[in-house]
């Protein structure tokens, strides 16, 4: 039986944390370099043991990808990908690797274009644990939310610096598995320097919220990740994991299954 959703993800993070280790969430985009990879990819996080994955599915024009993962948005858009062909890459996965959540981040036209409710059956089917849709507002996603009411999918939202407590208390309650506060202001990218006022956002954001907490844009070093991990309960790293695959191709694997222990390794020792 596959273990799928909002809980499975809420679990498995809250597990990392009472055994002290680092809940790191990768990002790589899908069909990049090529439809063949990604399967390949997923297995060697896997062997990094991350907490969750977060698979992306191109998308022509995103609203809060910085340069690099654009650029895989371009390199996987060209191979013609498919929802079918996505949602088989990530049932593929999860029967080797059950126990791993599967997030899928992409937009709204991809989801509402298949329709909702399809979308939802389609992507519990395939084993897929939730969405992150980062143009999808709180007060447009009614629809969405409906339609995944009693299929356990979770809907992870997202809060930015600019955004009230009061807001992010509000977007926090509707998240399901976790809820994802953006860094810094602006789009993804790896960073040499997290901003200064980072952890004193994340103590007052901690202190309002139920789920577990997520903080990614711009995290790629190991002084990043021991500067957070007392502070949030999950860790997103992306763009340096891309740039890995922009200059490794299909053989990229061990080099991002290297990268992420190397990252939680350091990280542990500081």
């Amino acid at each position: 039986m596959k273990l799928v959703g909002a809980t499975h993800i809420e679990n498995r993070i809250r597990a990392f944390k009472r055994e002290e280790r680092i809940p790191i969430i990768p990002y790589i985009t899908a069909f990049d370099p090529d439809k063949e990879a990604t399967l390949e990819h997923l297995k060697y996080l896997a062997e990094a043991n991350p907490a969750v994955i977060e698979l992306g599915f191109p998308f022509s024009d995103p609203v809060a990808d910085g340069p690099t993962i654009q650029k895989a948005m371009v390199r996987a858009l060209a191979q013609n990908p498919t929802v079918d062909e996505y949602l088989k890459i990530v049932s593929q996965f999860k029967n080797l690797y059950p126990h791993i959540p599967v997030v899928c981040m992409t937009y709204y036209n991809i989801v509402f274009r298949r329709g909702l409710k399809t979308m939802v059956e389609e992507a519990v089917r395939a084993g897929l644990d939730g969405f992150i849709i980062p143009d999808l507002p709180l007060e447009e996603a009614s629809s969405w939310l409906k339609a995944n009411r009693g299929y356990n999918l979770a809907t992870i939202f997202l809060g930015a610096p600019t955004s009230s407590l009061e807001r992010i208390r509000k977007i926090a309650s509707a998240s399901t598995g976790f809820f994802y506060y953006v860094s810094l202001t602006g789009i993804t990218g790896a960073r040499t320097k997290l901003p200064e006022d980072l952890v004193e956002r994340l103590k007052a954001i901690r202190s309002l919220i139920k789920r577990p907490l997520a903080v990614g844009f711009g995290i790629s070093r190991p002084e990043h990740v021991a500067m957070l991990r007392s502070y949030c309960d999950a860790i997103v790293v992306g763009s340096a994991l891309v740039q890995i695959i922009e200059k490794e191709g299909k053989k990229a694997g061990p080099k991002l299954r290297d990268f992420l222990n190397k990252l939680t390794y350091e990280s542990s020792q500081s």
